[in-house]
């Protein structure tokens, strides 16, 4: 259980790195590394869902402590691994390394990363004109530390041209001066010829997305503060979908009003809004159409959207008007598959026991743990839409994994309707205290909201 924070709130160590062998600072690394099992929770309050103006009569989220507390976490779970050194492309990780970002389009482009030794500072390698950014405001990062990257963009810069060999010698020589060249480096993902140009220089490459994985499943209070907020912004999409939801409203008009009203709150990035109607909620289709909203139909969404690169995964279900005996059935059942999950996530419980109170596939129609992964489940929530724990009856009842305070997550689940075409859909995000399970999803969901009724 993490420890209760002082009135004066403990800052992180900083890492020394003269004088420290990277190897024995990587085997002795309680010795040398900040224990991030400290992440300032204040779990004798309320949690926090603050305006998003810093002012000076109240401490808010306290942005050098989490830029502190991320990295410290990185170092801890790098020390705990076999790897010398961490290289990220994914932007998640890149984020929580080196609390740099450059918006929503490097998302899925593969051409910024970032490299952390054991005992080193986080070099970062970005996309043209940021560098210069970065050194006149991330003052965290050493200068020199910021430097021109380019390698493939996904393959639209030919392997031919050179860019990737070049970008894995920088890497390379740097590892050599920070001692851990002759380690084992971990990499998130990466475009092959980028993993084919470090290991011709004879890196041993192996997986740093559980490195990674391992560091970011504890949330420290601001970063918890900060998904408080995430959700409480989606609260208030929810209250504009309710009142909005009449027929001849289509699909893509609630889409278009909820990325709206998301970016009028302060979302740094709206990535899907999930709208489902009428014949379309069974089976579940993940998507929206312009299709139009009518008298009596069920509707359930999905709000994916993050504030500070803190996301939600938040569904709500609603009917149109009026209710049929099969839709209030259905949004029972899911109900009690809700809440049975929930009264069962306690610090130190293992995840095989949560996944119990999920249904078996077989109970909502389909053949396997497979076709209906997505559904019934758990998963951690952060800056990646999916961490740990992942809990579920595919997964969960093989590896075990023992839950702990300061996890954040999303608990999702699904029943299809006696009439075949309406379904329920409801996910909370909590956070699981000492205590127990803490939802942070605020807007009413114990019974079935029927908007506009007649």
């Amino acid at each position: 259980m993490a420890r209760k924070a002082k009135t004066r709130a403990v800052e992180p160590k900083k890492i020394k790195t003269a004088g420290i062998d990277p190897k024995s600072a990587i085997s002795s690394a309680p010795d040398v590394l900040f224990d991030p099992a400290n992440p300032n929770h204040q779990w004798e309050r309320p949690l926090q869902a603050p305006g998003r103006m810093q002012v000076d009569f109240e401490e808010r989220v306290n942005f050098q402590r989490l830029h502190e507390y991320r990295l410290a976490r990185t170092r801890n779970a790098l020390a705990k691994s076999k790897l010398g050194a961490v290289l990220v492309f994914d932007q998640i990780n890149m984020r929580y390394i080196s609390s740099t970002v450059i918006g929503e389009w490097a998302r899925d482009k593969l051409t910024r990363w970032c490299l952390l030794t054991g005992n080193g500072e986080p070099w970062v390698w970005d996309f043209g004109s940021a560098v210069r950014h970065h050194k006149l405001y991330a003052p965290w990062l050493p200068k020199n530390h910021n430097i021109p990257g380019l390698a493939g963009l996904r393959g639209a810069v030919s392997p031919k041209v050179g860019l990737f060999e070049a970008a894995a010698k920088e890497i390379y020589d740097i590892l050599k001066q920070e001692g851990v060249a002759d380690m084992p480096i971990g990499i998130d993902v990466v475009e092959p010829p980028f993993l084919f140009a470090l290991q011709k220089l004879g890196l041993k490459v192996m997986d740093g997305q559980q490195v990674m994985l391992d560091a970011r499943e504890i949330k420290s209070h601001d970063e918890i503060t900060l998904l408080n907020m995430a959700a409480a912004m989606g609260d208030g999409v929810y209250q504009d979908i309710f009142e909005a939801l009449k027929p001849g409203v289509r699909e893509n008009e609630i889409v278009a009003m909820a990325a709206k009203r998301f970016y009028e709150m302060g979302s740094d990035c709206v990535e899907a809004v999930n709208a489902i109607a009428g014949e379309r909620c069974s089976p579940h289709p993940h998507n929206f159409t312009d299709r139009m909203i009518r008298p009596g139909d069920q509707a359930y969404f999905d709000l994916i959207h993050s504030y500070m690169g803190y996301k939600t995964c938040y569904y709500r279900t609603f009917t149109v008007g009026s209710a049929t005996a099969a839709q209030h059935d259905a949004y029972r059942k899911a109900r009690e598959w809700m809440d049975s999950a929930i009264d069962s996530l306690r610090p130190g419980i293992s995840t095989d026991r949560v996944a119990q109170a999920f249904p078996k596939a077989q109970e909502i129609g389909f053949e396997s743990e497979m076709a209906a992964f997505g559904l019934n489940f758990c998963h951690g929530l952060g800056l990646g839409l999916h961490e740990r724990p992942l809990i579920s009856r595919l997964n969960s009842f093989k590896d075990t994994y023992e839950l702990k305070a300061g996890m954040v997550f999303a608990v999702e689940t699904f029943c299809p309707a006696k009439d075949g075409v309406s379904a329920a859909r409801i996910e909370e995000e909590v956070v699981l205290t000492p205590d127990g399970a803490k939802v942070i999803t605020l807007f009413p969901a114990q019974e079935l909201p029927i908007a506009n009724k007649y």
